[in-house]
């Protein structure tokens, strides 16, 4: 249930009654210049929603510099998984914010670059204590700007200023290995200036916010919380009457539904459009509707109204048999978990069911009073959100379309070495750079299933990656005679005296069982060995999600470790003086790579 529905005592009751059953304990921090203690509540909420008991400690008031430069160790350390930074503008510079008219040019100047230097010493210090997650809250926009209606017409009035001030603020965060900038200005447009602020308790206590402005701000939160644990959604499932449209395509036939420009009608288009901007960002479409298919495939075609094409989706179950059966199937087709599907449909009756019967899949009712909230739905969840936006997100719909071909292909023979043969497949091996880092980084958060260690890197920390000489980052490409499926696999080699260690090896959903991942590991193995490296070091770490690939070291040749370090630590090696690398499978035509020999 959404914060926003309930009083603060109910969600402290909350957060006692259920927080214990959670399964994942997730430590955050929060340094702040202002009192803010509701919020730690309102994070232990939202937590809930991610399967963690959050434990959330305060820094102490006004010690933001302190604490991020000489440490806290009562507050953060190795083992906290994000720190929130929370400045109130008032607290820092009192000038900016409320004496700004009475400033020169210069005055104003010198202001903003004393505050940048002050970003960029508390997120320097507090990444040389802890590797955390950073995240940073911009300055609020002031509803009331110094200059008044003049403000928004000068080139130096406070509201560009503000604007100015947090974009460079954003690009010394960035700069940071794993932080990243909240920006706080659509916190306060979704709930209002008249909402969001208590003078009272401003004056009072130097607490400047509603408790409507902490939930929110908690919800903003989660969105990057979320996609830092990979816990955020692949694939949207829509129901089709009542959903995608109104009325019902069997019934009311082509004429008679409701959806275009003009209301109801709007409401329906305008909630297609929201999906297709979800689709340009690499969300999965699957439909799931009680239905001929003949008919919906003539709306989607060929009503006037329709911005949802059949192109769009990746899969399909329209038919009469129950919903429940049909998501597991997507599911399956799909090659993606349970945990990784929304479902939205406009019937209590079939989403109670799905609830019910498949708790792991996240349900969003559509109801018809709901019909004017579509952003509300879709986009203000958070559920589907990424830290970063790849070339191979945008056209991910494309390559699941292709990957539907592969499949019928598939089912067709029984030979499956002709069948490889016959995709004509070509991979291409490369080293991680500037134009592929965010992708390489979008797969270690995104990837669950082939990932060995499913350790979490942010664009920033592959930077460093690449820009140091202890570790290479490989990405892998692959292509075939239905399109081209972008880069589906990572590998990061670090290196320690003689040693390699495979800190990170991740495959794609969408390309396993070709022998990619084959192909991978042992140019990654060619490249150890001309690096002069001794042996190779691969490590299994058992989650709930990647047991298909627990063998696969010992597959390969490794040997298991049956001495390691953790027991919760699967450890093999390769011993490259005294061990051939296996040849590459001949399923490929071409296999481009620098990294042999």
């Amino acid at each position: 249930m959404s914060s926003s529905s309930l009083s603060f005592s109910a969600i402290s009751r909350h957060v006692q009654a259920h927080e214990k059953e959670m399964p994942t304990q997730l430590r955050l921090a929060i340094l702040r210049n202002i009192m803010l203690e509701p919020l730690a509540t309102y994070l232990r909420y939202e937590a809930l929603s991610l399967d963690c008991q959050a434990q959330v400690t305060l820094g102490d008031y006004d010690t933001v510099l302190q604490e991020a430069v000489a440490g806290a160790p009562t507050v953060y350390d190795q083992q906290t998984h994000a720190i929130l930074i929370v400045l109130y503008l008032e607290g820092l510079s009192w000038d900016l914010a409320r004496n700004f008219a009475s400033l020169s040019e210069q005055a104003v100047e010198n202001e903003i670059n004393r505050l940048l230097d002050l970003c960029h010493t508390i997120v320097q210090g507090i990444r040389s204590k802890t590797a955390a997650m950073i995240l940073w809250h911009g300055f609020l926009p002031s509803p009331y700007p110094a200059l008044g209606i003049f403000d928004s017409q000068s080139h130096a009035g406070q509201s560009r200023m503000l604007h100015r001030l947090n974009t460079a603020i954003c690009d010394v965060v960035r700069a940071v290995p794993n932080s990243f900038f909240v920006d706080m200005g659509h916190c306060l447009a979704r709930v209002g200036s008249r909402h969001f602020f208590d003078h009272r308790f401003w004056h009072m206590n130097r607490a400047p916010f509603t408790l409507e402005a902490y939930a929110e701000m908690a919800r903003e939160v989660s969105k990057f919380v979320r996609a830092s644990l990979g816990k955020n959604k692949k694939c949207l499932v829509l129901d089709c009457d009542n959903t995608l449209w109104g009325g019902i395509i069997g019934e009311d036939g082509m004429a008679g539904i409701k959806l275009g420009t003009t209301s109801p009608g709007s409401a329906y288009r305008e909630f297609q459009q929201q999906i297709l901007e979800l689709y340009s960002r690499g969300v999965i479409l699957a439909l799931c509707s009680k239905n001929n298919e003949d008919d919906v495939w003539d709306v989607l075609q060929n009503h006037p109204g329709s911005l949802l094409k059949r192109q769009h989706f990746a899969a399909w179950r329209i038919n009469w048999q129950d919903k429940v059966a049909n998501i597991r199937e997507l599911a399956v087709e799909l090659n993606i978990g349970l945990d990784s599907m929304v479902f939205v449909d406009d019937s209590a009756f079939e989403v109670e069911m799905v609830r019910r019967e498949l708790p792991v899949v996240t349900v969003l009712q559509q109801a018809k009073e709901q019909l004017f909230q579509a952003r509300f739905n879709l986009l203000a969840c958070g559920l589907f959100d990424t830290l970063t936006l790849s070339q191979e997100d945008r056209t991910r719909g494309s390559m699941y379309t292709a990957e539907a071909e592969r499949k019928r292909l598939m089912q067709a023979t029984t030979d499956l070495h002709s069948y490889f043969k016959s995709l004509a497949m070509q991979v291409e091996i490369a080293f991680t750079d500037q134009s592929t880092m965010a992708r390489v980084a979008q797969l270690t958060q995104k990837t669950n299933q082939f990932n060995l260690t499913t350790r979490r890197y942010s664009e920033a920390d592959i930077s460093q990656f690449v820009a140091g000489s202890a570790a290479d980052v490989l990405h892998v490409r692959l292509l075939d005679r239905f399109g081209d499926s972008g880069i589906i696999g990572v590998c990061i080699l670090r290196y320690q005296q003689q040693e390699a260690y495979l800190d990170t090896f991740l495959l794609s959903c969408r390309a396993l069982g070709r022998g990619v991942e084959e192909v991978l590991l042992r140019h990654a193995l060619h490249l150890a060995k001309r690096q002069g490296v001794r042996r190779v070091v691969g490590e299994y770490y058992a989650t709930a999600k990647n047991s298909q690939v627990q063998t696969f070291y010992g597959k390969q040749g490794f040997t298991l470790d049956l001495a390691p370090d953790s027991p919760a630590t699967h450890r093999y090696f390769f011993p490259l003086e005294e061990q051939t690398i296996p040849a590459d499978p001949d399923t490929f035509t071409a296999i481009i790579s620098p990294l042999r020999g």
